[in-house]
């Protein structure tokens, strides 16, 4: 990996000097498209920031029709520059600047703010991995770069943060109390809580919710944070709002196995999710089939469960299932329902990966309004199951009390995932 501020110094070298200087860019601006800054921590295919700044250069499908979004990508910060880098082309071809500091970027070759949003994205790259298994992707040191301008220049323009907030709660709350602070509107999470459903429903809105249950797929620390979004943007509709997590348990391994022939989580919420699962695996002699126990334990060689308890009494079960599905199946047993409520969180294969495009029109939507379509708390709290639940598993599998996170919100009433 070359060091960001050599590789930037090679245009005398090869790339073209046009990528280095910002006077390009500001000559291209038409004056009227809002200027958006990207601060990611790589970009490279299949890389998030490939997924989602390339959104507000090439545009997306909404309704049917290819949406230009009437934004000016006008600078990057990218934390570390690999081999495989997209970002130096993409500025050539775009008229951009990548520039060697998230001040340089925000101030786009001035000595001001110069933009009116910023796209952050610290998914991907090379970082260390602590004790409990939490890739420590620098989400919070590039948040308080950003901060720091705006403190510098007494003024703040929206802030939308891929993914967690930070693998530190600590920090993640700062970042909340940050943008309530300086005025600014933050928006966070996944893409799931945006993406398709099959068949497109939506909790109830004030759903007295007894049960619920999500069965996905994907490594801890990584996936599970995608599972929870998935999990959170159901459960908060529920009647009274979202109260916040009590406890945490994560299990891991047979531990599952014995929980799941004792019952302890729902039996016909499970058979839900698997029923409207589009993945559902198989051994060779058979095309579909519920999967007994012991082909269960034949696909999945490490089974993955959070317990999570609510502070007003809600449970709620997360699987991770490798092996036996390769999507995100949430259902729900709802009080005067006879049936679960269930769907599948649609995540369309690559290359389109549309549920990014989803994602990025929310962000769009708080850029042009200046107001986040869906609560930060949301990930503020699954941010923090995600820590808990990894600390939970480092200490044997044992139940955590979760004081902390007393995270106490009202989700808004109107949906935010694709549904045309």
């Amino acid at each position: 990996m070359l060091d960001r501020r050599g590789f930037l110094q090679l245009g005398v070298a090869g790339i073209p000097a046009v990528l280095l200087t910002p006077t390009g860019a500001r000559a291209s601006r038409s004056g009227k498209k809002k200027r958006l800054a990207v601060v990611t921590t790589t970009w490279w295919y299949g890389s998030h920031a490939w997924h989602m700044a390339t959104r507000f250069l090439v545009g997306y499908p909404v309704n049917g029709k290819w949406h230009h979004p009437d934004f000016e990508v006008v600078s990057a910060y990218v934390d570390q520059i690999k081999e495989n880098d997209l970002s130096q082309r993409r500025a050539k071809e775009f008229g951009f600047t990548v520039y060697p500091t998230i001040a340089e970027a925000l101030r786009n070759g001035t000595d001001t703010l110069d933009v009116d949003c910023v796209l952050l994205i610290g998914e991907h790259g090379d970082y260390e991995i602590n004790e409990i298994g939490q890739k420590l992707y620098p989400r919070y040191r590039l948040f308080n770069g950003i901060t720091k301008v705006f403190r510098e220049e007494g003024k703040s323009v929206p802030v939308f943060n891929d993914k967690h907030l930070s693998w530190n709660y600590e920090w993640a709350e700062d970042m909340v109390a940050q943008s309530r602070e300086l005025k600014f509107p933050l928006l966070a999470g996944s893409s799931l809580p945006v993406t398709w459903r099959m068949p497109s429903v939506e909790m109830p809105y004030g759903a007295e919710i007894e049960e619920a249950m999500v069965v996905a797929y994907g490594p801890k620390d990584i996936y599970d944070f995608h599972a929870l979004e998935t999990l959170q943007c159901m459960m908060e509709r529920r009647k009274g709002g979202e109260t916040g997590v009590k406890s945490i348990h994560a299990l891991e391994g047979p531990t599952v196995w014995k929980y799941l022939e004792e019952k302890k989580w729902s039996p016909e919420l499970f058979e839900a999710c698997l029923s409207r699962s589009q993945t559902l695996q198989q051994t060779e002699e058979f095309s579909h089939r519920y999967p007994s126990p012991d082909l269960m334990k034949q696909l999945v060689e490490s089974p993955i469960c959070y317990q999570l308890e609510y502070n007003d009494g809600t449970r709620a079960t997360m699987l991770l299932m490798n092996g036996l599905v390769r999507d995100f199946n949430f259902a729900a047993r709802i009080k005067g329902q006879a049936q679960p409520l269930s769907t599948c969180f649609y995540l369309p294969p690559n290359p389109n990966v549309v549920y990014s495009a989803a994602l990025m029109n929310n962000a769009e939507k708080m850029f042009m309004t200046n107001k986040a379509p869906y609560p930060v708390e949301r990930t503020l709290l699954t941010s923090g199951m995600v820590q808990a639940a990894l600390q939970s598993l480092h200490l044997g599998q044992r139940r955590l009390e979760t004081p902390h996170l007393d995270v106490v919100y009202k989700a808004s009433k109107a949906s935010t995932f694709y549904r045309r």
